[in-house]
């Protein structure tokens, strides 16, 4: 990669000058052995994660709470504050001040969960990720900034305008078809990339294009999911780089710009992989603790609420899909009466599966605080 040049300035007629990015699609070589041990190594840790999700039963149950733990920390990065199980509570029961914060992770949960739906009919393309991105904005902060289309006029990075911005990304004239490169590059088989350094290569460029007025920096992550999801390294969506970039806020954004300013592409794609290596192994680890988890749920604790009945394995199950619950949306999802499923939840209570938050009599919530501390 010694080769790569990332682009250069370009004057415009306003008087600022806006970053012009190189295309992307054409075939590399990579020239540096660090660099393919790291590919190496962050391989195995996919192909890891990829075979261990194959053997989780019922896994689509578990992956739920990874969509949104993603949605909830790339929402986070964009400056929302929202909580993993305020997500899961009915927005009643949210705190006023934060419930847009939560309609914006929504948002982001459902242009990921369509996403991932609509890709085995309409492929990784510029059309699927706008149709994600009037998903995303849809009603929320941002609503009027073009969703689901790409810009028509400037924007800019850091600082209160162009006259001090940090960068500058291309005019918009450019975006269409520097889009249609990137879109090109995500299906060549002629690159002569690896799939996880073509998904950091990917990253970078729409980062750097930055082709929507709003909401760039969650596309751009929801885009590296599809991408691995598209070639096929994984089947489940089960790997989210969000958190990683969170805690090395400062490293993503300089090592995104030192592709810029230097054209170091390689030091990108080592904090890439050291993410994806990090990210991979936390994910299997987190697999395994919830296989732990349940199978004690079923073995140690449930015996000892004392009575045989198919509902409490059943009230295990739906808690893995939804951690939080109210007492009348359990009677429904066990097929109990509204009285039994209040006796299951309190023997649920008992033996440690479930916390009452609330204090009330009636209209009783409970939480599955376990399993959210897996994902933390």
């Amino acid at each position: 990669m010694k080769d790569f040049r990332a682009g250069w300035p370009t004057k415009v007629p306003q008087g600022y000058s806006a970053f012009m990015p190189e295309r992307i699609n054409r075939a590399y070589r990579l020239d540096d052995p660090k660099l393919q041990g790291l590919v190496e190594q962050a391989n195995l840790k996919l192909g890891a994660l990829g075979a261990f999700g194959e053997l989780v039963p019922n896994i689509q149950h578990f992956i739920r709470l990874h969509v949104v733990k993603e949605a909830t920390v790339s929402s986070k990065i964009e400056g929302t504050n929202t909580n993993i199980q305020e997500v899961f509570m009915d927005a009643r029961a949210v705190d006023p001040e934060r419930r847009n914060d939560r309609r914006e992770v929504n948002n982001y949960i459902e242009a990921m969960q369509k996403s991932l739906a609509h890709m085995s009919k309409l492929p990784l393309s510029s059309r699927l990720l706008r149709e994600a991105h009037g998903m995303l904005l849809k009603g929320v902060r941002g609503e009027h900034k073009m969703p689901g289309e790409f810009r028509r006029s400037q924007n800019w990075i850091g600082g209160a305008g162009l006259a001090d911005a940090r960068f500058i990304p291309p005019v918009w004239e450019d975006v269409n078809p520097l889009m249609g490169d990137l879109e090109k590059f995500l299906h060549s088989r002629d690159t002569q990339l690896p799939h996880v350094l073509k998904a950091a290569l990917a990253h970078y460029q729409f980062e750097t294009i930055h082709p929507f007025l709003d909401g760039n920096g969650r596309i751009g992550r929801l885009m590296i999911t599809l991408y691995f999801m598209h070639a096929g390294v994984l089947k489940e969506p089960v790997l989210y780089l969000s958190d990683f970039f969170e805690r090395n806020r400062s490293a993503y954004y300089d090592n995104l710009m030192r592709v810029r300013t230097h054209n170091d592409i390689d030091q990108w794609f080592r904090f890439f992989l050291v993410g994806v290596v990090e990210t991979a192994d936390k994910a299997t680890n987190g697999l395994r603790e919830i296989l732990r988890l349940k199978k004690e749920c079923l073995e140690e604790r449930i015996p000892r609420i004392g009575r045989r009945t198919t509902a409490a394995p059943r009230l295990l199950d739906f808690l893995f899909q939804q951690p939080v619950v109210w007492a009348t949306s359990v009677a429904e999802a066990v097929d109990q009466t509204p009285a039994s499923a209040y006796k299951l939840l309190e023997g649920f209570e008992r033996i440690g599966i479930l916390r009452e938050i609330t204090g009330n009599k009636w209209g009783r919530m409970y939480v599955f605080d376990e399993y959210f501390k897996v994902f933390e």
